[in-house]
């Protein structure tokens, strides 16, 4: 069977195994995240040509289930791989649709152009994320907080060892029902300074959504969960300690004028779609909002003096989490005691609301997939 999305045709091969009603309904009851999949994956190969040239084929859904690839795979041995994470909301109508995918599928040929592999047509970005939510709608959970997280993600799967980029590649699209990120009910989380380690370089693929940085963050995220943190803050050792980034979020500081900063983009920082649509939530209500340079120093000045209010991460996965302590060995930034912000929680309402439907997409931001 054929189906059409986008403008590209995608060849089904459903699943003959998939999950039963009941089988799915007790995975929903309580998803998790990242945990549990769906019945298919989306995908589309790319390969180069006798001639040298290139090109994408092959758009299809098949069943969810083990990629086979040679051991000399080059996603294997020179981590070109690359990635994003988006969801599907299911509306109070019971129609299926995710935020800003344009902008996903942007950021992953931005990825592509870092890591030397071959950019993606937005046409079939759209249309894998269409297919795959259009087969397991029904995956889609319904519950406060919840949605279905997508992966889409591309790797070098040529065999070979020499270092050069491959010259055949697989996109593909995997997806996953998600509850909350941290899990029950909202609280400001404790964070943890890396004082050793860095999560980027300058001139490297802070910037890029690929596989190399977080796995370069987990060995600080390991030293954040074992001083009870849920999360790790970077900092540039080499540039005052400006604050970067957590381990897969931005950071956000309300001053106490009601404005937001922001740190900038700076080649290291990655530019996250929850990120820049606070941006513009901020601006629409009226505030103000800069991206600029934020050193620990004035977080540290900031929280004492009552300057910075309240300080808050955004990423896809989480949304928007409030921060309540900052600490390391030395440090103890913050209250244990610390609620959620009202801006905070206004921003975040905001932006959950227009994502599931309750609040008037004035951006365009919203694209029905089912």
């Amino acid at each position: 069977m054929t189906q059409t999305a986008h403008g590209v045709e995608f060849t089904q091969q459903l699943s003959a195994n998939p999950k039963s009603a009941d089988e799915r309904a007790a995975i929903l009851a309580n998803p998790g995240f990242g945990d549990h999949f769906t019945d298919h994956t989306a995908v589309v190969d790319y390969s180069v040509d006798a001639e040298g040239k290139g090109g994408w084929h092959s758009p299809r859904l098949e069943a969810y289930g083990p990629i086979t690839l040679d051991p000399s795979a080059a996603v294997f041995h020179y981590g070109q791989e690359i990635f994003e994470g988006l969801k599907a909301y299911r509306h109070a109508d019971g129609s299926i649709w995710t935020f800003r995918p344009e902008s996903n599928a942007a950021r992953l040929n931005k990825s592509a152009r870092r890591l030397a592999l071959p950019e993606l047509p937005e046409e079939y970005f759209l249309g894998a994320i269409r297919e795959l939510v259009a087969a397991d709608k029904e995956w889609v959970p319904s519950g406060d907080g919840e949605a279905l997280y997508l992966r889409p993600f591309m790797i070098a799967t040529e065999a070979f060892l020499g270092v050069r980029a491959a010259r055949e590649v697989s996109f593909r699209v995997i997806a996953s029902p998600a509850g909350n990120y941290f899990g029950g009910e909202l609280k400001p989380v404790s964070i943890w300074i890396s004082r050793d380690y860095a999560r980027a370089g300058r001139g490297g693929t802070g910037d890029a959504k690929c596989g190399g940085n977080y796995a370069a963050s987990l060995i600080a995220q390991q030293e954040a969960e074992a001083h009870g943190c849920k999360q790790v803050l970077f900092l540039d050792q080499f540039n005052d300690n400006a604050v970067e980034e957590l381990g897969g979020m931005n950071v956000f500081f309300v001053l106490k004028d009601g404005s937001l900063a922001t740190p900038a983009l700076t080649g290291t920082i990655l530019e996250g779609i929850t990120r820049m649509s606070v941006i513009q939530v901020a601006k629409d209500m009226g505030r103000q909002v800069s991206e600029r340079k934020i050193t620990l120093d004035e977080w540290r000045d900031g929280v004492a003096s009552g300057e910075i209010t309240e300080v808050f991460a955004c990423g896809t996965a989480a949304v928007i989490t409030p921060i309540g302590v900052l600490k390391d060995a030395t440090e103890f930034i913050g209250s244990e005691d610390a609620t959620a912000g009202e801006t905070t929680m206004a921003i975040r309402e905001q932006l959950l609301g227009i994502q599931t439907g309750t609040v008037e997409d004035t951006h365009g931001w919203l694209t029905r997939l089912a």
